[in-house]
């Protein structure tokens, strides 16, 4: 299989560094138990309330749970160049984004760089910046990007994740 940033100029590299795919969470003999008990109980729901497509729904989620936790993440290249952003084999042009930011909270463990897209129907990309130093990156990304100022906190979306540990 071909690589596809291989077509695109991508520029030159002004910073990069290695990051987890996605963050794995530490999950103790208690987080087991308390999720067989919630599918558990959201089966039987489902099936005294009729709602088959739920069921299904659930034993699905679980699956795919189990089927990931046994995975390792991979260790991914972040590259900042003069053109984009390239994260692992893929590459985001400065004009398709629309700004970033830095959420940077150390006392609760968020450390991350946000790119919006000017495309609402794409996802937002989060990168972590594990042992990175921000405020040079910070100063990069502004020459080609705006900074989103009122992002100050990670997404509820990530912060759910990070406290059901999933």
């Amino acid at each position: 299989m071909p690589d596809e940033t291989n077509d695109i100029d991508q520029g030159d590299d002004i910073i990069a560094w290695d990051a987890p795919e996605y963050h794995k969470p530490l999950r103790g003999k208690n987080w087991y138990i308390g999720a067989i008990v919630t599918a558990i109980l959201l089966l039987l729901f489902s099936f005294f309330t009729g709602n088959f497509l739920f069921a299904v729904i659930i034993i699905v989620a679980t699956l795919i749970i189990i089927l990931h936790d046994g995975h390792e993440p991979v260790s991914v290249d972040i590259n900042l160049t003069t053109e984009g952003v390239a994260v692992g084999r893929k590459f985001y042009d400065y004009d398709e984004l629309k700004n970033f930011a830095i959420v940077y909270k150390p006392n609760l463990g968020v450390k991350n760089l946000y790119f919006e897209f000017k495309n609402a129907l794409r996802p937002r990309l989060s990168l972590p910046l594990d042992n990175m130093n921000p405020l040079p990156i910070r100063k990069i990304l502004l020459k080609y990007l705006p900074e989103d100022l009122e992002r100050t906190d990670q997404p509820l979306s990530e912060a759910l994740a990070k406290f059901f540990r999933l």
